[in-house]
């Protein structure tokens, strides 16, 4: 007998996101569980970014609800939005960390804002959220000093540091070496697996999704709507629409068709 799925932690329906009268997605529902890595994939331009500032709040989209936990961030106010955004950090393309700080001021942030601890405590939880993410050695050191995947798994431990249960990391591996990238896709694993952390992941790049997403969606700027949806490896062998099938087996566009005058 098959183990129970793990519960849905958030739940995205119908949602429209547009800017004034441009729409950039439509129509897009899905549901992400409990200590899975969710992946939110297509082509540059469609809206990927867009979709993860909407659900956690940045944005308002035109239509539709994002559920944490059944609660909807959309329409919560005062503390009730606060107590939804607790249950999830961030970590930007950027990193965005504070170059005037050393590594472990930028993690003690949330923590500075949030909590009523003493410095010696914040000290320590930073340091313990630094040690997870391999980072513990450069906690004196300033942003500028690190590397661009030690800027990441910052931007990670500060995400972690009010341990909360589900973090979003918008193109983790951007501007990052394949060896680097790869270090990075172990390190959300082994935080995933070990801690049971749920993970949603903004990303175009392929390794990284075959590596780490137990299941994604697909969005396309054409149709401005999610096309696919599943585990990478079937949408790759399975998916009936033959855009799916070329973005995940990396093929280029098709030539022009005979007598059509290609581009200059």
């Amino acid at each position: 007998m098959s183990a129970a799925a793990p519960p849905v932690v958030i739940r995205v329906e119908d949602l429209t996101i547009a800017y004034a009268d441009h729409v950039v997605q439509k129509n897009i529902s899905f549901e992400v569980r409990r200590g899975e890595v969710f992946v939110i994939l297509g082509g540059s331009g469609c809206g990927k970014s867009s979709l993860l500032k909407n659900m956690i709040g940045l944005y308002k989209p035109s239509t539709g609800r994002v559920l944490f936990d059944g609660e909807d961030i959309v329409t919560a106010e005062g503390e009730a939005r606060l107590a939804l955004l607790r249950k999830f950090g961030v970590m930007y393309q950027s990193g965005a960390l504070f170059g005037s700080m050393s590594v472990l001021e930028n993690v003690c942030l949330p923590l500075d804002e949030f909590t009523d601890l003493g410095a010696p405590e914040k000290a320590l939880i930073a340091s313990a959220k630094l040690n997870q993410v391999g980072l513990l050695p450069a906690s004196a050191q300033k942003p500028s000093a690190l590397s661009g995947g030690m800027q990441k798994r910052a931007g990670i431990a500060r995400a972690m540091a009010l341990d909360p249960g589900i973090l979003f990391l918008d193109e983790p591996s951007a501007g990052l070496d394949p060896i680097t990238s790869a270090g990075l896709d172990r390190t959300i694993l082994e935080l995933s697996k070990g801690l049971g952390i749920t993970f949603v992941v903004v990303t175009h790049e392929l390794q990284s999704i075959y590596a780490i997403a137990d299941r994604c969606v697909m969005l396309d700027a054409r149709t401005k709507t999610m096309i696919a949806q599943g585990k990478p490896a079937d949408l790759r062998d399975h998916s009936e629409d033959p855009y799916v099938r070329q973005f995940f087996l990396r093929q280029a566009e098709p030539a022009a068709e005979a007598g059509e005058k290609p581009p200059s």
